[in-house]
């Protein structure tokens, strides 16, 4: 089943800034939920996991990313990946990253992706794989937000300083993954809202279209 998601991300943080954070999985991967880096090949090839919880049971997904197409210049990117869980099932797909700069000063990240999924997840149909995607989505918004916010006023503090000021050599903020199974992307909870969202969104259009 092949499945098409496009989404947008308006962060407040200058064009450069967010291409550097792009451009290193390091930092990626912990606003990613449930997501792990397993091992850089080289500075265009990672494999990594997924771990994604269907109510009791655990699944774990690992696989290969690959920075395809680089355009620095455009800041833009594709992004070739595949994987596979202990059931059987497997994903494919690629994704299309440009980031544009806006006039306020912030940074939008347009992405468009197509999967290619089998096994038990299918289940769960197209429109709500698309949903939970969205809401997992909303998820790494917020976390990139967060850091790039804060390595921005960690950033300015240090500039900020007084000048030849001394100060205690400190250990560089390193950003973990996202580790153990609650921390695991809790499909249930996710399904649970997309399905509370169709169902609300429907309702809406019945009593618009009553109205009328």
């Amino acid at each position: 089943m092949a499945i098409e998601i496009e989404e947008k991300l308006q962060v407040e943080a200058p064009i450069d800034v967010v291409w550097r954070f792009l451009m290193d999985p390091h930092k990626v991967v912990t606003c990613m939920p449930g997501a792990s880096l397993d091992e850089v090949v080289d500075e265009r090839t990672f494999l990594g996991s997924v771990k994604v919880k269907l109510g009791a049971i655990t699944t774990n997904y690992k696989g290969r990313i690959e920075f395809a197409d680089v355009d620095e210049q455009a800041h833009s990117l594709r992004l070739v990946a595949q994987g596979r869980e202990k059931g059987g099932g497997t994903a494919r797909g690629s994704m299309s990253c440009r980031l544009q700069e806006l006039p306020n000063g912030q940074t939008e990240l347009v992405t468009e992706a197509r999967v290619d999924l089998t096994g038990r997840v299918m289940q769960m149909g197209r429109g709500m794989i698309k949903g939970v995607s969205h809401q997992l989505f909303q998820q790494f918004a917020a976390r990139t937000r967060e850091q790039l916010l804060s390595a921005q006023a960690e950033a300015s503090g240090e500039a900020t300083g007084e000048e030849g000021a001394q100060r205690t050599p400190r250990e560089p903020a390193r950003a973990e993954a996202p580790s153990g199974d609650d921390d695991a992307v809790s499909v249930v909870a996710l399904l649970a809202r997309t399905l509370w969202e169709a169902i609300v969104g429907f309702l809406r259009r019945l009593f618009r279209g009553a109205a009328g």
